[in-house]
């Protein structure tokens, strides 16, 4: 059994939509006089080649067979790539794992969502406890299972009104008198990455393919009438979404994947902007979008809001961070899924533990 104490040192472990690759970020998380803090010892990324990008891609397709043949295969992976990490860094005084997978499904309505590599083996096989499973638990009480970020924005990140992060999707956490609401804006890397792909490019770096291109109004137009942005929250999006209502939109238009993508990162800068109304906000903003310079010139243009970058160990490791946060509030049976981000009937303390 896990103690519960003042101090602990534990990897987070992040596999996004956006499949860059596996993040994997070594923190203490210590709580003195009723507050949380956090200090960032080790970080890296994992890249995946290109069989684990068609892989992972694919897998919502496959069979319940094969699918747990990939889950299988995928929770092996993770283990050596957490070994590798603490071999290569000589880590020790590990107090465990906390890994969120790599979503496949995630269809709330339907109650719905699966996550791949959070399997007994990746206990067994790394001799060390793990966190996992996060979002399962919240969708059987209602919720969206999603975003689950936002118990870490408010304890760890309190200084800022608003949490931006720009990774697959982008998704919001908004803060105020010690309340907090989260969700989904719109989809971000999943869509600019699979075009980038399309023409020999893992994706387009800082912003140049999608410069090079021009607007096409009819195709904005049509995506920023979506009728998933007049929701209210709460509200997340899935992989399903983005194949059923992005993906076959901007193909019907036969245009330059130059000017898909100029098209689309406007159609996201239309979107975070509709997303930061008011006055005085004080926003941190993370995650793998924030390295696109063009995608980052548009929002703040379109915003005429200042987004603040802390370091680049947060802006690539804030996920990998909060996971490892959330199993830590999961150790301490204390809540990590709030009712007022997800929808859930009731706030709790979810993940499945493996000692």
């Amino acid at each position: 059994m896990l103690k519960i104490k003042n101090s602990y040192n534990v990897i987070g472990v992040m596999s996004g939509t956006s499949l860059d690759g596996v993040d994997l970020c070594f923190s203490n998380f210590s709580y003195k006089n009723q507050d949380w803090k956090f200090k960032i010892l080790v970080s890296d990324t994992v890249p995946y080649d290109k069989s684990w990008i068609t892989k992972l891609t694919n897998a919502h397709s496959l069979s319940e067979i094969e699918l747990k043949e990939l889950d299988l295969e995928f929770t092996l992976y993770l283990s050596k790539i957490i070994l590798s990490f603490i071999h290569k860094n000589q880590i020790n005084n590990i107090d465990f794992i906390s890994s969120h997978g790599h979503t496949i499904f995630h269809e709330p309505k339907k109650q719905t969502t699966y996550q791949i590599g959070n399997r007994v083996e990746l206990n067994n096989l790394t001799n060390l406890p793990v966190v996992c499973d996060f979002r399962i638990q919240d969708v059987q009480l209602g919720g969206q299972g999603a975003p689950l970020v936002p118990i870490g924005d408010l304890l760890l990140f309190s200084d800022y009104s608003h949490c931006l992060n720009l990774g697959g999707f982008s998704n919001i956490s908004v803060k105020s008198n010690n309340n907090i609401i989260a969700y989904d804006i719109c989809p971000v890397n999943i869509v600019l990455n699979k075009y980038s792909r399309s023409i020999g490019f893992e994706f387009d770096m800082e912003g140049q393919i999608s410069k090079s291109g021009n607007i096409n109004k009819y195709l904005l137009k049509e995506l920023n009438e979506i009728s998933y942005y007049y929701l209210t929250h709460p509200k997340s999006l899935g992989l399903e979404w983005v194949e059923n209502k992005i993906f076959p939109l901007i193909d019907s238009f036969k245009i330059s994947v130059e000017d898909i993508l100029r098209t689309y990162v406007e159609h996201i800068a239309v979107q975070i902007s509709n997303n930061l109304q008011g006055d005085n906000l004080k926003i941190l903003i993370s995650g793998g979008g924030s390295k696109n310079k063009f995608l980052m010139e548009r929002i703040k243009q379109l915003s005429k809001k200042n987004l603040e970058i802390i370091s680049e160990n947060i802006t690539d490791y804030k996920e990998a961070l909060i996971f490892g946060f959330l199993g830590v509030l999961r150790i301490r049976n204390e809540n990590n899924c709030l009712k007022s981000v997800t929808g859930a009937d009731k706030d709790h303390s979810s993940g499945v533990i493996f000692e």
